[in-house]
Parts: structure tokens; sequence; C-alpha cells
């Protein structure tokens, strides 16, 4: 096995072209646990870590440009009002240890269904920015996952970084599993309203194949905000809305039986989550609302 520890971008890029196959390394959390236990033996591994600039962010007055090597502690610590959904979520990363060394694009790399970053990035509408020698091109989130570890990068592309608009209305995340943090998910769910566009977003983890959006429940709610004028009343979801929410929540799944858990408990749980994160973030919208729902 080859090492391979470009000092620059363009470098990185270049090595990359070169060998299509290299597996990148930046904090190695998924990485070096599949090269321990000798499910991966690539032939070459590029090392990221030197390349500073895959560690920094951004925030403009829209969105926040963050780099693939930010730490999710960094996101915990700096940007918790930017990407409240994704900051939560990195709460829940392993421990304290790998939070300082993983980031978001380790993650989407990796395209494990079970990413804790996968859901949160899918409510928020995110945007992978993936370069080669070639050049530069933005990956809408929904287009990213193919299928089971697999996503839309070319072989000789780079994650560069992750665009995210910045939160203007309540996010949430949750998981299920046998404790909060160093575990995988046996599922997942992220929601995030945005009252800008009077629209609701969703991504559920570890009940599919790939990380998916519950995509006929986000329909349905906006559908019953708009015509209940919720957005505008700031009234309490009936029970009723909550619990068809959850209901088309859980029929987004397509999970199957493991250690962890069973896909029927998989379906159940998510339609729980659904309707706890819409409890949660619709109180929230209600408490900090401007009179007229604008943000």
């Amino acid at each position: 096995m080859d090492f391979l520890r470009p000092a620059a971008w363009e470098d990185a890029l270049a090595a990359k072209a070169e060998h299509p196959a290299a597996v990148p390394l930046a904090g190695g959390t998924d990485v070096m646990v599949e090269i321990n236990f000798d499910h991966r033996r690539p032939d070459h591994l590029l090392d990221l870590s030197r390349i500073g600039e895959l560690s920094e962010w951004e925030v403009s007055e829209r969105t926040v440009r963050l780099g693939a090597s930010v730490p999710y502690s960094a996101i915990m610590e700096h940007l918790r009002t930017e990407l409240p959904g994704l900051a939560i979520a990195s709460h829940t990363v392993a421990s304290p240890q790998i939070r300082n060394r993983g980031g978001v694009g380790g993650n989407l790399g990796t395209a494990s269904p079970a990413g804790d970053a996968h859901p949160a990035l899918l409510a928020a509408g995110a945007e992978v920015e993936a370069v080669s020698v070639r050049g530069t091109r933005m990956i809408p989130i929904d287009d990213f996952y193919t299928g089971v570890k697999r996503n839309a990068l070319a072989p000789d592309e780079l994650i560069r970084a992750v665009h995210i608009a910045r939160a203007d209305g309540p996010q949430q995340f949750s998981k299920v599993g046998t404790r909060n943090a160093m575990v995988i998910a046996v599922c997942a769910f992220s929601i995030a309203l945005h009252p800008r566009t009077r629209t609701v977003r969703t991504g559920i983890g570890s009940a599919a194949p790939t990380p998916v959006r519950a995509r006929a429940a986000e329909e349905f709610l906006n559908a019953a905000l708009d015509e209940g004028g919720f957005w505008e009343s700031g009234d309490i979801i009936t029970p009723s809305v909550a619990r068809e929410f959850a209901v088309l929540a859980s029929g987004a799944c397509n999970p199957i039986d493991d250690v962890r858990g069973t896909a029927r408990y998989r379906r159940h749980a998510v339609g729980v989550l659904a309707r706890r994160t819409l409890g949660w973030t619709w109180e929230q919208y209600r408490t900090e609302r401007t009179p007229e729902g604008a943000r």
C-alpha cells in the first residue's frame, strides 16, 4: 500500500487523477477501522491532513461553506446557530476524540446509510462541492447518494466543501441507538423548517439502502401548513396532522433486519422520531417567530 501525502490542494487533485482508486484519508475515523480489520486494502491512501483549507469554513449572509475536513467539534462550537440540525447531529457522533477528527466530508465519501450527518444535510438541502483536475461541479445532496455506500463522485474527484443554507427556521435531529453516542444508529431522522419558502424538508438515516427524504410526508405537511394558515398564525399543529406526517415518514423507509434492529422496529421508530421532532421544531417556531412568521 502506497501512502500519498500532498501538501497542497492542486497536488491532491493531481494525485487523485493519477491514481483514481486512491482512498482519501482525512480524519481516518472510518477508513482506518476498515483497514485495521482488513475489510479494505487499497493500493494507495491519499492523506489530505496537510491541506489546511479543507478545515476552514466561511459564513456568508445566506450560506455556510463548510470545508470537507472541518471536525464535528468545530461545528458544535462555532456553527450551532447557522447549522443547528448538523450541530445536534454532531453531538451524537461517537466520542470527543472522534468528533475532533471526523468531518462531514468523510461521512459523504463513505456514504454509509448510517452516517449521522446525512439526515441533517438532506433536511437542510446541502450541495457538495466536488473537484477534479477537470474542474468543479456542485452536486445537490438529493443526487449524491447512489447506492449502498456509493456516491455520485467520479473516480478522479475529491470533496472540497459542503455548501449549506444558513438556517432560517428551527431544525432538529434525533436517532435511536443503545446509547446517545459511540453507537451506530438503528435509525435517525432530521427535520428543517424553512419559513422563508414556507417548506419543510426531512432526512432519514439507517432505514434504507441510502439516506433518504420522506418526500410524501414533506408534501403532506407543506400542504397542511399552507392550507391551515399555520405559518402565519403560529397555531399548534393538530394531532391528526402530526400522526399522518409520522405515518408517511415511516412509509419512506425501506429497512432491513440486522443485529441492530428489525425492519419493523425501524419503521416504527422513524415514525416516532418524525412526530417528536416535528413537535419540537414547531414549538420553537411558534415561540420565536415574528408576527408575520417572517425571519
